[in-house]
């Protein structure tokens, strides 16, 4: 029986190669003879793929995959539905797992935390999650974290700062390390940032946490956007993107009776924007977790201020234009801040019109105009 169980895991790892698995989530997946627990929490670097071979390697256990990205969860729940041959609105695959999409793990308790870390990723976020899991484990749990750093020290001395002792199994591609909770912490550290910045002579303040763009600081891209924008009294403005939310409290502090609608993928994103409008006595910005540029009230915006992320060869940037072309207005403006323009001033007017460069140093503010509905041409998205 157990050779036949191995025999299935490794069935389900050879899926999950094909997926192309990151290398540290395949070191936890080949870790899975090994567990015994019961109550698993884990994350993923890809679509979920050490806990759908632990869902259904491990039965009785129940196994939650947690992400702070709408995009990526909702990624996950599509490969696993399929995998699992789901029926059509099911979330979750098979009966023993649960994709969960917040600002912060779960309570708990758990029995065993799995966390993959990609070593170029951004260290505070791994500090918090690691302590965060160390919170949510039950006394006599166990935290297992893999890295594909071959040589590396960073994660184990992080562990280390954790846990009382910690296993070190080297890889030929990369580290697995395995640690077991045997009390409280002593001391918890606090990651979350309040900063302030000025616009037109008023100081606002932002809240970041780990995971949010440019987390402790206004980017140099916002304050285009912040520098380039317009506002006028009784506005409607979108800012997708948002981050911290910092150019939405900008925004909502330039005119009166304006109304801001914040929209990031990003739990934390979403969660900081509204704290920000809080600390700064804001009752006119709203945000909303949604990964595919839609916004509340489509047509209604006299305003929409993007800033992409600057990776998946301008599909986001897609995303957000073909989300700007619902939510404007006849008329209405968008503003988007880029450090490389070339792509916007080719695909933006061929999408609005009026189509104008705003340069401050490294970045550009790329704007355009709405078109009325009668000569509206949005066009398809280019291959």
């Amino acid at each position: 029986m157990k050779s036949a169980r191995k025999k299935q895991l490794q069935e389900r790892a050879d899926t999950t190669r094909a997926l192309r698995t990151p290398t540290a989530e395949q070191s936890l997946i080949e870790e899975i003879p090994s567990i015994a627990e019961r109550r698993i929490l884990c994350t993923s670097l890809g679509r979920g793929q050490f806990a759908e071979v632990a869902a259904s390697y491990l039965p009785d256990a129940r196994i939650t995959c947690h992400f702070l990205d709408s995009y990526l969860a909702q990624q996950a729940a599509q490969y696993l539905k399929a995998a699992s041959a789901l029926p059509d609105k099911s979330a979750s695959a098979p009966g023993n797992l649960e994709i969960l999409c917040t600002a912060d793990f779960p309570p708990g308790p758990f029995d065993l935390v799995a966390i993959p870390v990609d070593p170029r990723g951004e260290s505070e976020l791994t500090r918090d999650l690691l302590q965060s899991a160390h919170e949510r484990l039950a006394i006599g749990g166990r935290l297992i974290s893999a890295t594909s750093s071959e040589d590396d020290q960073w994660l184990h001395g992080e562990m280390r700062k954790l846990f009382d002792k910690v296993t070190r199994r080297p890889q030929d591609d990369g580290v697995v390390y395995l640690a077991t909770k045997t009390g409280p912490l002593k001391k918890h550290k606090n990651f979350e940032c309040e900063f302030a910045f000025r616009d037109q002579g008023r100081l606002i303040q932002a809240v970041s946490r780990p995971g949010v763009f440019s987390h402790r600081s206004l980017d140099t891209g916002a304050r285009a956007l912040i520098n380039t924008m317009v506002i006028r009294d009784g506005d409607r403005v979108l800012d997708l993107g948002c981050g911290s939310g910092a150019v939405a409290l900008a925004a909502a502090f330039r005119a009166y009776s304006v109304n801001i609608v914040a929209v990031d993928s990003h739990t934390r994103a979403v969660e900081c924007a509204v704290q920000g409008a809080k600390l700064n006595g804001l009752t006119n910005v709203a945000a909303i977790l949604d990964h595919n540029g839609r916004a509340p009230d489509p047509g209604t915006y006299e305003l929409v201020l993007g800033n992409p992320p600057y990776y998946s060869d301008y599909a986001i940037a897609e995303i957000f234009l073909q989300g700007t072309l619902r939510a404007l207005k006849p008329g209405g403006k968008v503003l988007i801040v880029a450090k490389s323009s070339a792509w916007y001033e080719t695909r933006m007017p061929e999408l609005f019109d009026s189509v104008q460069l705003h340069v401050h140093k490294q970045y550009t503010v790329v704007e355009g105009t709405q078109r009325t509905h009668k000569n509206q041409c949005p066009g398809e998205r280019r291959a």
